[in-house]
């Protein structure tokens, strides 16, 4: 017959509490059960917390369901023939404290992550196609690393992740963490694709799900460099080589309205002639989207002599921000600037703080796209905007430049206003007899 104790191998404070399953002289598996206490508060005699405070008492009722369970399950197993060993007592214990579920798949919300990031490949993403992109690999990474500061020692499960979950883990995130509202919030909507994937493999799931709030804010403080400001940089008396070229970069990205990877990737080989239009074709590296651009009138006379040569992104930035001193884009904007601290041991720590700055203390290399944009919104028709800077709806667009349905509503607007313009004309002809 089959018999159960509860073990104590260690003497550090917090102990592992250890069940050990005697089924014969060569079969007596032990296994941890998760659960942890002082020795101090464990009795040798009875080998169970000693009954001197509340917790004791219910961890002993734990041990003790536990026990009834492992010996109804060896009996069951035991008639059916099912090998017992030291998986099948890993196993049933995680399935009583419902760690995982019966068909051995974890509940706990580290586990959830950790299986979406190893199926990336097979995944459907955003595009409609079947894997993930190497950055949205990286975010469920950094939700992981996060999860696992934040809970500790407790191990959450997916099914934890309600209303009052995620308010409890947004406050963290940007009281704790000092994240910015817009990058705490994206969090939130990854943690919640990440309960939903669980879902569909048989995980249960909070059912106020649905009601976590992760829509992305809109942007309140728009940065880009409006035509003069482009003016005023393109006849800036820059004579330093490396910001003339980071100079050359900056109006080239404005004018093609690509991020800063795609702009300093660009080479003679992106430049190329179809049905007698000079065109920049690229694949963005953030997207994978295939972006066919033209070469207008000002971005020739950008390339006049030559593109630029190649910086990092780093390089970039930093001079941008020269460039636009120089070229006195100074006006105290609201904005975030990238503060760094040391940690100790080499590390940095890396946050955005809020507030009012210079503008070219601001500017780096997404001004460029943001500025190609919102220069080109109400001028260029929104759908080839759209096609250019890769925007998968017209919503993204607006929220991406700061504009709201009472801009578009002005933009059409002006175009009836231009209409009766047209046909007030039309009406005002009037018709002219044969000179004779």
């Amino acid at each position: 017959m089959a018999t159960i104790k509860f073990q104590l191998l260690s003497k550090r404070e917090n102990a592992p509490i250890y069940l050990r399953l005697s089924i014969s002289r060569n079969l007596s598996p032990r296994a941890k059960t998760g659960l942890f206490i002082n020795p101090k508060d464990w009795s040798t005699s009875t080998k169970l917390p000693k009954q001197n405070n509340s917790a004791n008492k219910n961890l002993t009722t734990d041990l003790l369901e536990l026990k009834s369970y492992i010996l109804k399950k060896y009996n069951y197993s035991n008639k059916e023939g099912i090998s017992i060993n030291l998986d099948w007592l890993k196993h049933n214990i995680d399935v009583f404290f419902k760690r995982v579920n019966e068909s051995k798949q974890s509940e706990l919300l580290i586990d959830a992550i950790q299986d979406l990031i190893d199926n990336a490949e097979v995944r459907k993403n955003g595009k409609g196609g079947i894997g993930l992109s190497t950055s949205r690999i990286n975010a469920y990474k950094s939700l992981k690393s996060i999860i696992i500061e934040y809970q500790g020692k407790i191990q959450f499960k997916v099914k934890e992740v309600n209303v009052k979950f995620a308010k409890a883990f947004l406050k963290y995130l940007l009281n704790s963490k000092g994240y910015q509202k817009s990058y705490a919030i994206k969090k939130i909507a990854d943690l919640k694709t990440v309960c939903y994937d669980a879902e569909t493999n048989g995980i249960e799931v909070s059912p106020q799900l649905k009601k976590i709030e992760s829509t992305k804010p809109s942007n309140e403080n728009i940065l880009f460099l409006n035509p003069s400001e482009l003016e005023k940089i393109e006849k800036a008396n820059i004579t330093n080589k490396a910001l003339q070229n980071a100079r050359k970069w900056l109006l080239l990205g404005c004018n093609i309205g690509q991020r800063g990877g795609d702009l300093l990737n660009l080479n003679e080989n992106n430049f190329v002639t179809r049905n007698g239009y000079d065109l920049i074709e690229l694949k963005q590296q953030k997207t994978g989207k295939n972006v066919t651009i033209p070469v207008l009138p000002k971005t020739k006379e950008i390339l006049e002599t030559g593109l630029p040569y190649k910086i990092s992104i780093q390089k970039f930035n930093k001079y941008v921000k020269e460039v636009c001193r120089i070229a006195e884009i100074t006006e105290m904007v609201e904005g975030s600037i990238i503060e760094i601290t040391e940690k100790g041991k080499g590390n940095k720590h890396k946050r955005k703080k809020e507030g009012i700055y210079p503008k070219c203390d601001l500017m780096a290399s997404h001004v460029c796209r943001r500025s190609f944009a919102s220069n080109l919104y109400g001028t260029l028709p929104t759908a080839l905007i759209m096609q250019i800077t890769a925007h998968s709806t017209e919503k993204m667009l607006l929220n991406y430049i700061g504009k709201d349905s009472l801009d578009y509503a002005q933009q059409i607007a002006d175009f009836y206003t231009l209409q009766a313009q047209k046909g007030k004309k039309e009406t005002n002809l009037t018709l002219v007899g044969k000179v004779v």
